[in-house]
């Protein structure tokens, strides 16, 4: 029951809102209401709490507290794998809390939101990349209506609404895919730009299984078998640059069936190249990186990580503190660049240490785009160039490096596949599939992919859908061969040149005496 307070001149209603908790009976404007008589403040007080019991009034203090001090508490409670513990940290810090930090939470309303992804779309932001991030604010929000701290979620957003009708405002960029021939072709490029067959082996492997990146360099020699690759681990880049090993997306652990060509080229791989156990992780796997890593610091000084581990923020807010100052809120930047000073920390390169494995990154820019293109890409003032190639018998040239290169080459590379990235490999390996009419049951279970449906619990992988699939992978891989052949019979890439050559001789073996002709040649 609520009651009056005397206050000097006036009465103020009290109500209870929790146990050994009372609330004060205030206006629309959150001020208090004063009473001239008693009865009067005990009638209102009444009323208030009768909201409180049927749940009609919520206690005035809930959500009061700020969304910087809320999403430190939620991030502390969840527990996820580490690339999305980052990718979340990453998202809070970069564009959540310099918006939002400073705000209690029940005065965070639906136009302020929109507000601030007019703000991001203005800075040049991707859509997709605007979406993830209201998309992470939604959960965060969501979880303190849960809370009870808010009595809804001002970044829900109404089906349709403020938009114009239709779905194209969700339609993403087309997804850039290539054929056999094009993984083939690529595949040679990449052993070019290299140096070593390493390269040619992983992107067949890649283009014919459909495996993600860091499934392949996770890839351990223990799971390579006879005829099947068992897809166990991943290997994932962290923001600090450490590598670490973690379950396959979603979950997904697999077999995969490899066709007798592919499982030769691994196995003589795994054979040229004897890998040995990683100092990083003691394990011993198939592929390891072509080149060397830089990290920052100079002479054995501290790091951009030891930077972030300090402050106690991710390596991406360091970098934007570093290069672009203006998205990192006030508070953060000063943590930040105080830790720098404290460690005396120095911006530069160490010199090139070997690298066990490759990163994501570096081989997006160094490897796989321009042997897709034929260009490197600009890095901070250099412009970006084709890449320097000097006209030999081998179809694909060989590669000029050195002071001038440029000037060296005789020949540039022809674009292979625009916009292609090492993901749209898999992307390729999934419609090679469907061309050849494999069941949707064994391209679900070979991507990886979990099919919910009640018709997909009636349907089975069979022996004979496994067979039909290897023959059909063996045809476009011989077709692709074939067509490599007619372009040149020759290649600088050692295990391609053997391919070929074999598959020339395999041709030739099928060239017999014409019936009734002499010296005539039929091929079979």
């Amino acid at each position: 029951m609520g009651y009056a307070e005397k206050r000097g001149t006036y009465y103020r209603g009290r109500y209870k809102i929790a146990p050994g908790k009372y609330g004060t009976v205030k206006d629309d404007q959150g001020r208090t209401v004063k009473f001239k008589g008693k009865r009067e403040a005990e009638q209102a007080a009444d009323a208030e709490e009768a909201k409180v019991r049927d749940g009609t009034r919520r206690d005035p203090s809930l959500g009061a507290e700020t969304f910087g001090e809320y999403v430190n508490r939620w991030f502390e409670d969840i527990e996820l794998a580490d690339t999305t513990m980052q990718n979340y940290r990453r998202e809070i810090e970069t564009h959540l809390l310099p918006e939002f930090g400073e705000r209690p939470l029940n005065l965070i309303q639906p136009r302020d939101i929109t507000a601030w992804e007019r703000k991001l779309k203005e800075a040049g932001y991707a859509k997709e990349s605007i979406k993830t991030y209201r998309a992470r604010l939604h959960l965060i929000l969501a979880d303190a209506v849960e809370e009870g701290l808010i009595p809804s979620n001002p970044a829900a957003r109404r089906r349709g609404r403020g938009k114009r009708a239709g779905r194209s405002g969700h339609r993403g960029p087309e997804k850039v895919i290539t054929s056999p021939l094009g993984i083939l072709l690529i595949a040679e490029r990449l052993a070019v730009l290299s140096g070593r067959d390493d390269e040619f082996v992983a992107a067949v492997l890649k283009g014919y299984t459909g495996m993600r990146f860091g499934e392949i360099v996770g890839l351990e020699r223990t799971f390579v078998r006879r005829r099947a690759v068992r897809v166990e681990w991943q290997l994932v880049e962290l923001d600090t640059g450490e590598l670490v090993s973690c379950p396959p997306k979603d979950d997904s652990y697999r077999t995969l069936d490899t066709p007798e060509w592919l499982d030769a080229l691994v196995h003589g791989h795994i054979a040229r190249a004897r890998p040995r156990p990683c100092p990083c992780h003691g394990h011993t796997y198939v592929f390891s990186s072509f080149g060397t890593v830089r990290r920052w610091g100079r002479n054995g000084q501290p790091t951009v990580e030891d930077v972030a581990t300090l402050a106690g923020v991710s390596h991406g807010t360091v970098s934007n503190v570093l290069n672009r100052p203006a998205v990192v809120a006030e508070e953060t930047r000063l943590r930040v660049t105080h830790v720098m000073a404290e460690l005396g920390y120095l911006r530069g390169r160490t010199p090139e240490e070997t690298a066990a494995h490759w990163r994501r990154k570096s081989f997006a820019s160094r490897l796989f785009r321009p042997a897709v293109t034929g260009q490197y890409e600009k890095v901070g003032s250099r412009p970006g160039h084709p890449v320097p190639v000097r006209a030999d018998s081998w179809m694909a040239g060989t590669l000029v490096q050195g002071r001038g290169a440029s000037a060296r080459a005789t020949v540039c590379w022809v674009p292979i596949a625009q916009g292609l990235t090492p993901h749209g490999l898999r992307h390729s390996h999934r419609t090679h599939m469907e061309d050849l009419g494999t069941p949707k049951v064994l391209m679900d279970e070979r991507m990886g992919h979990m099919d919910g449906s009640v018709s997909a619990r009636y349907a089975h992988v069979t022996d004979e859908m496994r067979l039909r699939l290897m023959a059909g992978l063996t045809r476009s891989w011989e077709a692709s061969l074939d067509a490599r052949l007619a372009m040149c019979p020759r290649s600088s890439v050692a295990v391609l040149d053997a391919l070929l050559q074999a598959r020339a001789a395999e041709v030739f073996s099928q060239i017999s005496p014409s019936e009734g002709g002499e010296g005539g040649l039929k091929r079979l």
